[in-house]
């Protein structure tokens, strides 16, 4: 295992900025085999305002959007020129909500690497609450270049 990766070690790894950020601190992770991000919701996040007013919940594409993301974390680790490279979301299979996301949360993404090739990956993840799941599913990626 691995020291957690802080804020600003990701924003090194990956290209997302805010609001579209969506992953705050990598808390463990075993290159090219598993990681484990975490995403604080809070209710100052944007989408909150208009999803849904008076009931705030965490749209479920950014639920998938924070996993995906913390995958990049983990293959952009493999990438010595990061600036040259991108990590597309390719795909998603299996993909199921078991709970609402609200503000307060803290949301526990974690993916273990099925498959993982110089260009491709395959990532089974889950999103977890205090322990309860609140979504699944199979991810998959491509490197391209800038």
């Amino acid at each position: 295992m691995s020291e957690p990766i802080e804020i600003t070690r990701i924003l090194e790894l990956i290209p997302h900025r805010y609001p579209f950020l969506l992953v705050d601190r990598v808390l463990e992770y075993e290159r090219r085999k598993r990681v484990v991000g975490l995403k604080n919701v809070t209710f100052n996040e944007p989408f909150f305002q208009g999803h849904f007013p008076g009931a705030p919940v965490m749209p479920g594409v950014l639920i998938i959007e924070a996993m995906a993301q913390t995958a990049a974390v983990l293959i952009l680790l493999e990438v010595e020129d990061r600036s040259r490279e991108l990590v597309y979301f390719t795909g998603i299979d299996e993909c199921r909500f078991r709970r609402p996301v609200m503000p307060g949360d803290q949301l526990r993404l974690e993916l273990d690497v099925i498959k993982l090739r110089p260009r491709a990956a395959k990532m089974r993840a889950v999103a977890t609450v205090g322990g309860k799941v609140a979504a699944e599913a199979m991810l998959l990626s491509a490197m391209v270049q800038r």
